[in-house]
């Protein structure tokens, strides 16, 4: 347990807490502990991840839980790529963590600085298997916006078509994104 003297927020050499160690350990219980002590649910450590993205790219979906009902935010811009959890989800086809992060108010549309949102990510990094496709399907039915485009101007729709990702051009189709 953490004593009241030990600083919460305490760094190490690439700038984790305590909160952090525990949840890339899964403590689910520690990370409780730390946090009702007065952790700060939020920092960033050096690489830019928050405790949220930590679990999301884990695909840790109960230690996503417990934070989200902590109260850390979906909504912190985290990663050099100026990304957010959703976005880092979506790139790996967790869908089960892309529907707890849409459910807690992640932005659907962040840019993040490659230009792709998390519905291209879930498009350009996947090999339009079953994963990525419930990762889209869970972005479309929370009403991401399917015309932004990558640097280059293409939307998911395209992006799709020009991988042969038919289940996903289906997808794309039926929410009305033809272009």
């Amino acid at each position: 347990m953490a004593s009241a003297k030990a600083d919460l927020n305490a760094r190490d050499g690439n700038g984790r807490t305590p909160l952090h160690v525990a949840v890339f350990a899964g403590q689910r219980e520690a990370i409780k502990a730390l946090v009702k002590r007065g952790a700060d649910l939020n920092l960033l450590d050096k690489d830019r991840y928050d405790g949220v993205t930590i679990a999301a790219v884990a695909n840790d979906e109960d230690t996503l839980r417990v934070l989200l009902a902590l109260g850390a935010s979906a909504k912190v811009v985290t990663s050099r790529y100026n990304g957010t959890a959703l976005v880092a989800a979506a790139h790996l086809g967790h869908a089960g963590v892309v529907k707890q992060l849409i459910a807690a108010g992640a932005p659907l549309d962040h840019v993040n600085n490659l230009h792709w949102t998390a519905a291209i990510e879930a498009v350009v990094l996947s090999d339009g298997g079953v994963r990525h496709q419930e990762t889209l399907r869970a972005l479309i039915n929370a009403g991401a916006n399917l015309q932004l485009t990558d640097r280059q101007g293409n939307t998911p729709l395209q992006l799709a078509r020009s991988r042969r990702h038919q289940e996903m051009v289906d997808m794309l189709e039926r929410a009305g994104t033809a272009r």
